[in-house]
């Protein structure tokens, strides 16, 4: 044989091993879920094995991939695991050693607050914080020194990830974040005068709606598609709200980031104090807590078992990245940034043997270009999750198929709804389902599902597939 034809035999035998076998590897009632999809069996990572048990399914699974939501898995089970399911935010009101409160209630000299970064400080929990102010005896204020040191520099654009800046979604995270700093615009039909009637929540001072929203008579169609565009006014910050809504959907909400983090707890924090009967004499300004400076009041926040809930059910993304930041400080010190945190939790994986490989967390929330995990390591997280202490408070964050969270509205088939505990991922291009499923042998599987690249959207039929071959075995 000669050289020539020998090479050409090798490139063959070469190629041949190259050619993809998902749809060889697959069982035979999922081979059609796949071809379906149209899509190019190199965009695709899967990864399916029984726990404590065989793989199942190998695909692609060690090449890196944007995981979209699914990266919150990875930072609440690093919080989770280094912090412990009782962790806490406590966010302080502090005087200086010496100040007093006189008669008149005035407290002498600033009021300081320790922000601590607590991801799920409500509006609620301000008013009952500085309503625990006002018990104290404090109603006039010089100035509010707000204390953030616990982050270094973290703030980002809204409007960088994808232009959409005023969608909660896109929230900066900040230390002293409030109501996730975005704005209720409640629409409250008017049915005799066939119109809608437009509030701001909270109603701060200098943020107004425009209500251009029309009114219809038709059958409600589902929840009213309203387009907002917020715009600088001469008083302030005005939200432009347009589009259509039936009458007969009743009363809605949308959800809007109208300012800065900033800007927003300090609107908040004035309208709040003014009701409570308080004063401020100047204004509020960032600084630090004095090394000897007495505590007056605290709110404590709740959990890290309860936040876990809030993050993988609703895949909520400045909480994830604010859990992530609090993990680098709790760690690291003071000063926490999204790089450094990265860092620790890439530490805490390691140590429980995780192979990270090609892994970049970057902000923990998945809304990222950058954002990278392997199927196989994801599904060894999974693993060791299963067999840890913590497993019962990390299940119970995952949105149940057909039930809750994410995936209320899928598989909701009676054979897999509630068997399947899931986070889902989605990106423009990228779209990502890991988690466990149920048998009904009784055996719990671990599945992570990972497509990049145009079309993913498509993928979506298949990995339901995937979900309910699992709950029937």
């Amino acid at each position: 044989m000669n050289k020539l034809k020998k090479r050409a035999m090798l490139w063959v035998a070469l190629w041949v091993v190259s050619v993809p076998v998902l749809a060889q590897a697959l069982p035979a009632e999922l081979q059609q879920a796949w071809k379906n999809t149209r899509l190019s069996e190199q965009n695709l990572s899967v990864y399916i094995k029984e726990v404590d048990g065989p793989t199942l399914v190998n695909h692609n699974a060690t090449t890196p991939r944007n995981p979209a939501s699914v990266m919150k898995m990875v930072t609440t089970w690093a919080g989770l695991s280094a912090l412990g399911p009782e962790h806490t935010w406590r966010t302080t009101l502090y005087r200086q050693a010496n100040a007093t409160i006189d008669a008149q209630g005035t407290l002498q000299g600033p009021l300081y607050i320790q922000a601590s970064g607590d991801p799920f400080f409500s509006i609620s929990d301000l008013w009952n914080l500085l309503r625990d102010l006002r018990l104290r005896g404090v109603k006039n204020l010089s100035e509010v020194v707000v204390d953030r040191s616990v982050f270094g520099q973290v703030a980002t654009d809204p409007y960088a990830f994808d232009g959409a800046g005023d969608r909660p979604y896109n929230a900066s995270p900040d230390a002293m974040m409030v109501g996730f700093g975005a704005s209720r615009l409640l629409f409250l039909p008017d049915e005799k005068n066939k119109k809608w009637i437009g509030v701001m929540d909270p109603p701060v001072p200098g943020l107004r709606i425009d209500n251009q929203v029309s009114w219809s008579d038709q059958r409600c169609p589902g929840s009213p598609a309203i387009s907002t565009r917020i715009q600088q006014a001469p008083n302030g910050i005005q939200v432009v709200a347009s589009g259509t809504a039936a009458g007969s959907c009743g009363e809605f909400s949308v959800y809007r980031l109208t300012m800065g983090q900033q800007p927003f707890f300090n609107h908040v924090f004035k309208m709040i104090w003014k009701e409570l009967g308080g004063t401020l004499a100047h204004d509020i300004r960032s600084g630090k807590v004095p090394a000897q400076a007495k505590a007056l009041a605290w709110h404590d926040s709740p959990t890290l078992a309860d936040q876990i809930r809030v993050i993988n059910k609703q895949s909520n993304n400045v909480m994830a990245t604010l859990l992530l930041l609090r993990l680098g400080q709790q760690l690291n010190g003071a000063g926490a940034t999204v790089a450094t945190a990265e860092q620790a939790a890439m530490r805490v994986l390691q140590s429980q043997g995780i192979n990270t490989n090609g892994w970049r967390i970057d902000n923990g929330s998945g809304l990222s270009r950058q954002a990278r995990v392997t199927a196989q390591g994801m599904a060894q997280m999974l693993d060791v999750i299963w067999r840890s202490n913590y497993m019962p408070e990390f299940m119970s964050s995952l949105a149940i198929a057909g039930v809750d969270g994410t995936v209320r509205r899928r598989l909701k088939d009676d054979e897999v709804q509630g068997r399947a505990h899931l986070k889902t991922g989605t990106l423009r291009d990228a779209r990502a389902l890991a988690g466990y499923v149920l048998g009904t042998s009784g055996k719990r599987y671990i599945m992570v599902s990972m497509v990049n690249g145009e079309g993913a959207a498509s993928v979506r039929p298949f990995d339901d597939a995937l979900v309910k071959w699992l709950a029937a075995q």
